[in-house]
């Protein structure tokens, strides 16, 4: 196979991720592998694709190399692919895979990102290797991605690949014009809010009046799009030890004080390649000032999206899981009138009454993997683990040994068939009572 790697990693040749490309050119020599740094060129390529674009024409097999980062892919990945679409070459009857390092903290959001950007494109997708940053120093780390190469040549071979999820019927909507009456204007709640708000932008524009006119407090808008970025986030730590981003750009500043202060947070963009577009992702990214601390948990937040949101499942588990993660009330996202009333009201209601609902598997689980993560690294990441340690969330190991004396002997009575027969519903009936208790003692109050 002729293969196109495609390095989406802002740190060129010193991507962990690349390592694992590199392992499988030197085992499976019979294959070729050329090689784009999108991710350390990105500025190139946006005055120049031509020489992209003529290695994809060479090549069979087009092979994403990135780590995940926020939950996708990285900014300067998401830009070459938004360039790339932008330049629509066919690429018809070639094949798409990809190779990704993380701690698995949400990686089949970014593998979905890259395949349905492919799919868009043409490409016949076949699912990658999804591997943990220290994998390839073990055996069966190399043992996975060996076994993978072999599985991506049996499917080219065999001219298999995954067929495009199925999508709901897009029905055509009238041109979006705002026309609801603005609210009686109320004090005493700051709220932001977060927009990539282009020239071109006129139906998210529409969008945002209404919302402000639902919303009866005042809205801050910072419009990301005029805001000087020097670059995308190069994984490069130096923010590690004080926060302090290597850029010069000032966006750390910003973001603490514009942003992060306010009492509730509205994103808003126009969905552009199955995502919030580039420069938004260059603003998530960039976020990583704040390491892996949930600076704002505990700050409602609502989205208002421009395009046809219920065909992207892939960007509503991001945006769902973003605020699962961060431990922000989401109080919807808003994507015609109607959802755009009902985020307005209900992030009202979160600001009045107080609102914030308990973390779901999104949430803990994503919140488990940094608690582990940042516990392994805490020499590196000090300011993340005071963030962690302050906060009580190093929740390990387990110190409830009355709770589990007791299910031990439980355990050991319920393998023993004639304790179990004499015991009938009483295990039930333990279990439930505490419950019951408080339910009693509500009743009381009452």
């Amino acid at each position: 196979m002729n293969i196109l790697v495609i390095n989406g990693s802002p740190k060129g040749k010193y991507s962990i991720t690349i390592q694992t490309v590199l392992y499988l050119k030197k085992r499976f020599p019979e294959h070729s592998f050329r090689e784009l740094q999108v991710g350390q060129r990105i500025r190139y390529y946006e005055n120049d694709m031509s020489g992209a674009l003529k290695l994809m024409n060479d090549a069979d097999v087009l092979l994403f190399s990135y780590p995940v980062y926020t939950f996708l892919a990285p900014s300067q990945l998401a830009r070459f692919v938004e360039l790339l679409k932008r330049e629509a070459p066919d690429l018809t009857g070639k094949y798409a895979s990809q190779i990704t390092t993380s701690k698995h903290f949400y990686d089949m959001t970014a593998h979905r990102y890259i395949e349905d950007n492919c799919r868009d494109l043409g490409l016949k997708v076949i699912h990658g290797l999804s591997a943990d940053m220290e994998d390839l120093l073990s055996e069966q780390g190399q043992k996975d991605a060996g076994a993978f190469m072999k599985y991506l040549s049996y499917c080219v071979t065999n001219d298999i690949y995954e067929k495009a999820p199925a999508k709901r019927e897009t029905i055509e909507t009238p041109e979006y014009k705002a026309s609801a009456a603005a609210a009686p204007r109320q004090k005493g709640f700051d709220t932001v809010l977060v927009a990539d708000v282009r020239e071109e932008d006129e139906t998210l524009k529409e969008m945002i009046a209404d919302f402000k006119a639902f919303y009866p407090y005042p809205v801050r808008e910072v419009n990301i799009a005029e805001f000087p970025f020097a670059g995308g986030c190069l994984g490069c730590f130096r923010c590690a030890a004080d926060g302090k981003c290597v850029y010069k750009d000032g966006f750390d500043s910003f973001l603490r004080e514009k942003i992060q202060t306010a009492d509730a947070i509205v994103y808003a963009f126009a969905i552009r390649d199955h995502s919030m577009g580039a420069r938004f992702k260059m603003y998530d990214d960039r976020q990583f000032c704040n390491g892996h601390r949930t600076v704002t948990a505990g700050k409602p937040c609502a989205y208002i999206t421009a395009g046809d949101f219920e065909n992207e499942p892939n960007l509503r588990t991001v945006i769902e899981a973003r605020a699962e993660v961060g431990h922000n009330f989401l109080a919807g996202v808003g994507y015609d009138k109607e959802t755009i009333e009902s985020a307005a009201g209900k992030l009202c209601y979160a600001l009045e009454n107080h609102y914030e609902k308990p973390r779901n598997f999104y949430g803990v689980g994503g919140m488990k993997i940094f608690r582990d993560l940042i516990w392994v690294t805490r020499g590196l990441m000090k300011a993340d683990h005071e963030f962690y340690k302050k906060r009580g969330l190093y929740d390990f190991p387990q110190k409830k040994f009355g709770q589990m004396l007791l299910l031990s002997a439980l355990g050991a009575m319920v393998r023993n068939p004639k304790i179990l027969a004499k015991m009938g519903n009483k295990m039930n009936e333990g279990m439930v009572a505490p419950y019951r208790k408080v339910v009693e003692k509500q009743r009381d109050r009452a």
